[in-house]
């Protein structure tokens, strides 16, 4: 350092103070546990951590070279956040926020922080919050009541329905020996339409099931094994089924055929979506154990459901519209589907003391399952 001003001595140790400063802001954002992201005044993405490359299933580099753009939609209100906080120069915060694209694993709903950077013009810093599973579930909670409502009038209509729907297959199916050869085809048209109706009835009676089954422990892949060999040798065939499952797996206390009933709609679901398509896809079935999945019961009680079973496909997606409500009774995203299908599995699932979920996840269409084990098994 011999020869060097005092001034330049001071310059150096100033920058080489910033290039620190530097260094330490990048490791903190970085450790971030949530998915964060700063965007320079041109929309373009400056920095991303780890949790933000998990998030929208791209690398940093990626991310940067792809911009916000990229992984946003242009009609997301996110972008208008972010000028919000150009313009203000301070943090803004907006709740239940719609983002992503199909490109990076389609919409999710998230909360948003986004702060201006004073030391950066029209640089933003945004952080983004996912909607926890507790959330989603308490969504579904919210609507128990009235799923119980909707239940008890599917039962009462469905005993209504049943007894004169009877009386009119039967005189049809007595009228068509004696009537004319072209009139036996209107006789063989109302007994279809009895029959297809009955089976309405049936899937909205069995939603209005209350009545208690006993429960016992099982293997959920006997389960799983059982109902890919009936899709196998029916709706299912000529369709790749891949099993990815973890054999340490305990058991779960269930009703084995109505968990079997959940499963068949779900395979048979997603044989459809996939049939609907002009490529061949695939159906995965998985299962794990998730030790840290807990969500909050009423009372503040924590009830685990480490048993996690996922039937995935490549098919048909399910429409972005109809994807927060595809549990709801009468909602279906199949063409003339309706949308009693899934309402049963929702019912089936919730009275095992579990939960489920849809996501888009890349090309996939995941239905994952989290369920309680049988608490002997630790015994």
């Amino acid at each position: 350092m011999r020869g060097m001003t005092e001034g330049a001595m001071r310059d150096m140790d100033e920058r080489k103070m910033v290039l620190e400063e530097g260094a330490l802001c990048r490791a903190i954002l970085a450790a971030m546990p949530g998915p964060l992201v700063v965007v320079g005044a041109a929309d373009e993405i400056l920095f991303a951590n780890a949790a933000a490359e998990s998030f929208f299933q791209a690398s940093a580099k990626s991310l940067e070279r792809m911009g916000l753009a990229a992984i946003i939609a242009t009609d997301s209100p996110l972008h208008r956040v972010l000028e919000m906080a150009r313009k203000v120069g301070a943090s803004v915060n907006e709740y239940e926020l719609e983002v992503g694209t199909p490109r990076t694993g389609g919409a999710r709903t998230v909360d948003v922080q986004a702060a201006a950077l004073p030391d950066m013009p029209g640089a933003v810093i945004v952080q983004f919050e996912p909607r926890s599973l507790a959330e989603k579930i308490d969504r579904q909670l919210s609507h128990a009541s009235a799923a119980r409502t909707i239940s008890g009038l599917a039962a009462m209509l469905a005993h209504e329905i049943k007894n004169p729907l009877s009386g009119i297959r039967g005189a049809a199916q007595l009228m068509e020996p004696q009537l004319p050869e072209a009139d036996r085809e209107l006789a063989a048209l109302i007994m279809d339409e009895a029959d297809r109706i009955r089976t309405l009835v049936e899937e909205m009676e069995a939603l209005g099931e209350e009545r208690p089954r006993p429960y016992e422990p099982l293997n959920i892949h006997t389960v799983l094994d059982h109902v890919k060999k009936l899709a196998e040798a029916g709706f299912a065939a000529g369709i790749p089924i891949r099993e990815l499952y973890d054999p340490s797996l305990p058991p779960v206390l269930g009703d084995r055929d109505r968990l079997i009933q959940a499963f068949m709609n779900l395979m048979k679901n997603a044989s459809e979506a996939i049939r609907q398509t002009d490529k061949m896809g695939t159906i995965e079935l998985t299962t794990a154990y998730r030790p840290g999945v807990r969500v909050a019961q009423p009372g503040g009680e924590l009830l685990a459901l480490p048993l996690e079973v996922s039937v995935r496909n490549t098919g048909r997606p399910v429409p972005e519209d109809v994807l927060p409500h595809i549990f709801e009774p009468f909602v279906s995203g199949k063409p003339g589907g309706r949308g009693l299908g899934l309402a049963l599995v929702a019912k089936v699932v919730r009275d095992h003391g579990g939960v489920i979920e849809c996501a888009r996840e890349g090309e996939w269409t995941v239905f994952r399952i989290r369920l309680p084990i049988f608490e002997g098994a630790a015994n």
